[in-house]
C-alpha cells in the first residue's frame, strides 16, 4: 500500500499545522465575509433596477462563493509539482479562453470580456492571472539558465504577452496592467538583470503611450482622473459621485445598508466602486478597517514567502501576493480620485464570479505553499559568464580609454 506522502496521485492529504498557513484562512474568511456583507448592500439598488428583488445578486455571489471556498480547497490539497507540470497546458488553455472572447464573447458596458455558459458568465482574463503565476514558475524553474538572453526570454514569455494583448483589444486596460506588472515583479524577484528589467519597462511604456495613441477615447478615459471636474456629467462623473459617497460617510458612516450612492447615483456600486459604499455605510473607521484587512494579508503572504525553502514556490507566492494586494491599491485609488477608473476589481470584494473563484484558488496556492518543505536548488537567472566577462572587458577598456583621452581644449601648433 502506498502511503500518502508517496502517492502519485494528483491530490494529497489536505495539509495543516502551519501557523502561518492559518493565519492566511482567518484573513482571507474575514476579507470574504466583509466582502459578502458588502455586496448585499451594494447590490440592492442595482439588483431592483434589474428587475429582481433586492437579493438576487447577493444569491449569486453566495453560489460563487461556493464554488470559490471548493476550489481553494482542492487547491490546497493539490500536489505542487504535479501543478507546475501542468503550467505549460493551463496558459494554452487560458489563450485559448481569450481567443474564444474575441469571437464569441458577450459584450457589457463596451467590453468583450465573458463567455455565456449559461450556468456562470465566465470571465477568462481573471482566470489568466492565475496562470501567468502558475507558467511563469514553471518557466524560471525549468529554463532560468536561458532567460537572461533577451531572444530567448522574448520566446518563453511570448504566452503571457500573448495573453496580455488579448486583454488589451477587450479592451480591458486595468487586468492587461496587472497581468504585466505580476509577471515583471516575478521575473524581477528571480533574478533578472536590471538590464533585462529596464529593457522591458522601457518596451512596455512605449506599447502602452502607443495603444493610447491609438486608441483616444481610451487614452481620454485613462487620464480623465487628472483633471475630473473637467467632465462631471461624463467622465468625471463617477469620481464625482465616489468623492461624494466617501465625504457623507464622515467618520462612522450612515450605518450598514443606509448609503444613497447606491440607488442610481453611482454607477457599479457593487463591482468597481464598492469600496465607496463601504466608506459611505461605514465611514472612515470602515474604510480603515478594509485597508488594515490587505495590510495584514500582504504581512502574512510575506511569511509565507520567507519561510518557503523552495525557490521556486516562493515565486507563486510574490506573484499571487502581487496581483492581490496590486489590485486593491489601484482599485481603492482610482475610487478616491488617486488613479485612473481601470475595472480593476476590490480583491474579495468586488461582484464577480470568476474573480472570486479564482482569487479563492490562488488563496489555497498559497496555502499549499505554506506547508511545503521540499528545497529547489538554485533557480536564479543568472548572466552567462562569457557575456559578463565581455561586459566586463568592455567597460574596462572605456575606463582606460577615458583616462588617455585628453580633455582639454587642443592646442594646435
Amino acid at each position: 500500500m502506498t502511503t500518502p506522502g508517496t502517492s502519485r496521485g494528483i491530490l494529497q492529504q489536505l495539509p495543516r499545522g502551519n501557523f502561518n498557513a492559518r493565519m492566511l484562512l482567518v484573513v482571507t474568511t474575514l476579507l470574504v465575509a466583509f466582502g459578502t456583507i458588502a455586496v448585499a448592500s451594494a447590490s440592492e439598488g442595482q439588483a431592483v433596477a434589474n428587475g429582481g428583488s433586492s437579493f438576487s445578486i447577493i444569491l449569486r455571489d453566495l453560489v460563487y462563493l461556493g464554488f470559490g471556498l471548493f476550489a481553494l480547497y482542492v487547491v490546497a490539497r493539490l500536489r505542487l509539482a504535479r501543478v507546475l507540470r501542468s503550467a505549460p497546458l493551463l496558459i494554452l488553455f487560458g489563450l485559448a479562453l481569450l481567443a474564444a472572447v474575441k469571437m464569441v464573447g458577450v459584450t457589457s458596458d463596451g467590453g468583450k470580456r465573458w463567455l455565456n455558459l449559461h450556468v456562470i458568465l465566465l470571465q477568462p482574463s481573471e482566470m489568466f492571472k492565475l496562470f501567468t503565476v502558475l507558467f511563469l514558475a514553471w518557466l524560471v524553474q525549468n529554463h532560468h539558465g536561458e532567460l537572461s538572453n533577451w531572444k530567448q526570454l522574448v520566446l518563453w514569455t511570448s504566452p503571457v504577452a500573448i495573453g496580455a494583448a488579448l486583454v488589451l483589444v477587450e479592451p480591458d486596460i486595468g487586468t492587461t496592467s496587472v497581468i504585466v506588472s505580476v509577471a515583471y515583479v516575478m521575473l524581477a524577484v528571480a533574478g533578472l538583470s536590471k538590464k533585462r528589467l529596464a529593457q522591458i519597462a522601457v518596451l512596455g511604456v512605449v506599447v502602452f503611450l502607443g495603444y493610447l495613441k491609438m486608441k483616444p477615447y481610451s487614452a481620454a478615459r485613462f487620464f480623465s482622473f487628472l483633471h475630473p471636474n473637467k467632465d462631471l456629467l461624463g467622465s468625471g462623473y463617477q469620481l464625482l459621485q465616489s468623492k461624494i459617497g466617501l465625504g457623507a460617510g464622515g467618520l462612522t458612516g450612515l450605518g450598514l445598508g443606509n448609503s444613497r450612492e447606491k440607488f442610481g447615483l453611482l454607477p457599479n456600486p457593487h463591482t468597481d466602486f464598492i469600496f465607496t459604499i463601504v466608506g459611505e455605510e461605514l465611514g472612515l473607521i470602515g474604510s480603515l478597517v478594509v485597508i488594515g484587512l490587505f495590510i495584514w494579508f500582504l504581512f502574512v503572504a510575506t511569511r509565507i514567502a520567507k519561510q518557503c525553502t523552495n525557490e521556486v514556490y516562493r515565486l507563486l507566492v510574490v506573484g499571487v501576493t502581487t496581483w492581490i494586494v496590486l489590485e486593491a491599491i489601484i482599485n481603492i485609488a482610482s475610487v478616491v480620485g488617486g488613479w485612473a477608473v481601470t475595472g480593476i476589481p476590490l480583491p474579495f470584494f468586488s461582484y464577480g464570479g470568476t474573480a472570486l473563484i479564482t482569487e479563492l484558488a490562488a488563496v489555497g496556492l498559497m496555502y499549499n505553499v505554506a506547508h511545503d518543505t521540499s528545497h529547489s536548488g538554485d533557480v536564479e537567472i543568472r548572466q552567462p559568464r562569457v557575456e559578463s566577462l565581455r561586459e566586463s572587458y568592455q567597460a574596462r577598456s572605456a575606463r582606460t580609454h577615458a583616462r588617455r583621452t585628453p580633455t582639454g581644449p587642443r592646442q594646435d601648433r
